[in-house]
């Protein structure tokens, strides 16, 4: 899929059974989406991790439906061909079918995103459908899932014991049942998210799952080294912005201490 016309679920499954992997980074602004889009990348997703990454927050239950909104429109704008997912924070769903409904129709209409991701197994399934029955395609998500970390006692992987297999794959599949277009699998054991992809129909996106999910998710700013703190095993670094950026500051901040900048050519006459 190179082509630049806008990517719709439609695609995630056609991509999935003609065995083509699935792109997606999560992003938060207009310039870092623009380049995202402009390479040709087949999904971004707003991410309530931009609690942690962008507002430094210690974990994501603080991120507002406002923040989502937000960081949205922004993503939104610098986008053309990817398909854009709005994260759902914790408390836009979980109160009643009714207000998560209504939440995601504001990451839709406010926010214009095309789809909506919420975390959780069966006592998802119930607003998936009410939120699929106002037109709004559903994006699943288990494993690691952020906005459960208290319960989970942390950031930890998932499904290591049998009984947590056994759950899993059981959410997975109700999920499926429910209607969703496809599943984030996070920080499982890759032989169970293996297991899961060759039971569903739908496409499967793994982070910190393995090779074997139908594509692969990773945060931009991980990606390209602009975390400074939690570092999970699944991340690769592609390139070190971190020291980029401190570079070019030392040298600004050395040049206005020296006189060399600004120069006349920096000047109006």
């Amino acid at each position: 899929m190179t082509t630049m016309e806008k990517i719709t679920i439609k695609d995630f499954q056609k991509m999935k059974d003609e065995g083509i992997k699935i792109t997606m980074i999560s992003a938060y602004t207009y310039p870092l989406a623009r380049i995202i889009d402009e390479i040709g990348i087949d999904s971004i997703l707003i991410g309530d991790s931009l609690g942690m990454t962008v507002l430094g927050y210690e974990n994501t239950l603080e991120v507002t439906i406002e923040d989502s909104i937000r960081h949205s429109q922004a993503v939104a704008r610098g986008t053309k061909r990817a398909h854009i997912i709005g994260d759902m924070p914790f408390l836009t769903y979980g109160v009643n079918v009714e207000e998560t409904v209504r939440n995601a129709g504001r990451l839709v209409k406010e926010g214009k995103c095309e789809s909506v991701k919420l975390e959780g197994g069966e006592e998802r399934t119930e607003e998936i459908e009410g939120i699929k029955s106002i037109g709004i395609p559903v994006l699943g998500h288990i494993g690691l899932t952020p906005t459960y970390v208290n319960e989970f006692g942390g950031f930890k992987v998932q499904g290591k014991e049998s009984k947590d297999e056994e759950r899993l794959i059981k959410h997975a599949k109700m999920l499926e049942e429910a209607g969703i277009y496809a599943l984030i699998i996070e920080s499982v054991p890759w032989k169970l998210a293996k297991k899961i992809t060759e039971e569903l129909s739908i496409p499967t996106i793994g982070i910190g799952a393995g090779e074997y999910c139908d594509g692969q998710v990773l945060v931009i700013d991980d990606l390209i080294g602009l975390t400074f703190d939690l570092k999970p095993k699944f991340v690769k670094k592609y390139a070190d912005v971190n020291s980029i950026i401190k570079n070019a500051v030392i040298e600004f901040a050395e040049e206005v201490k020296s006189g060399k900048f600004p120069s006349q050519e920096h000047r109006y006459d």
